[in-house]
């Protein structure tokens, strides 16, 4: 609610108007309510971005039944029926309309304790295609993005949950970067912001890795 909160205030400072919905994505009733909050708020919704996603650790063997619903429910589910809620109102207003996923670089394989996460991008990767497919004669655009490893308040607690990473452990992954640095949110937000708006003209069903490595490249 916190951080909700402040970000309501930062768009209001700036003059746009912004409204902040406590939900949970992994329930459906969540989501629906969510779609329906904002159109009653705004009118209409125009954009929608799946950001939420939970990265929780597992492998093939290791993974249990739990573990798997609560990664599938969250990661695919979710960003499901909100985009069902935003295309029927779009499909309903005759109007266009733009949805980025956010999905990871481990949507083409991922590593060996991310099978399950890995899997649901892969899931939501397709889900992308299809959807940007099925509404492009509706004028309603789907893209996504797959961000590498990224430097998060999130991904600074994944790293001393599952890791015992030490404190220090930015600074290090970091130096093993070609970059020299992890993907930084406002990096990754200005990507969004041009794919969510008409500045990206007829893109569609595209999938833009945004990392240092290269998917499929061979170790040197």
């Amino acid at each position: 609610q916190e951080k909700g909160d402040k970000a309501v205030a930062h768009f209001k400072k700036a003059g746009v108007d912004a409204i902040f919905i406590s939900a949970d994505v992994s329930k459906v009733a969540d989501c629906k309510r969510a779609v329906a909050t904002a159109i009653s708020h705004f009118g209409t919704v125009n954009a929608l971005v799946n950001a939420a996603a939970t990265s929780a650790r597992g492998s093939l063997v290791e993974t249990s039944e739990e573990l798997f619903d609560t990664i599938f429910d969250t990661n695919v589910r979710g960003p499901f029926f909100l985009m069902q809620g935003v295309v029927a109102h779009l499909l309903e207003k005759k109007a266009p309309g733009s949805i980025v996923n956010v999905l990871s670089m481990s949507a083409h394989t991922g590593q060996s304790f991310l099978t399950p996460y890995s899997t649901s991008k892969g899931a939501l990767m397709t889900l992308t295609k299809n959807v940007a497919n099925a509404y492009r004669y509706n004028r309603i655009r789907c893209n996504a993005v797959l961000p590498g490893w990224m430097d998060t308040e999130g991904e600074d607690i994944v790293q001393k949950k599952w890791h015992d990473a030490p404190d220090d452990w930015l600074a290090k992954a970091e130096a093993t970067q070609p970059m020299g640095q992890l993907v930084k949110p406002d990096q990754l937000a200005r990507l969004i912001s041009y794919m969510v708006s008409p500045q990206s003209g007829v893109m569609t069903g595209s999938l833009v890795d945004y990392d240092q490595s290269i998917a499929g490249a061979s170790p040197e």
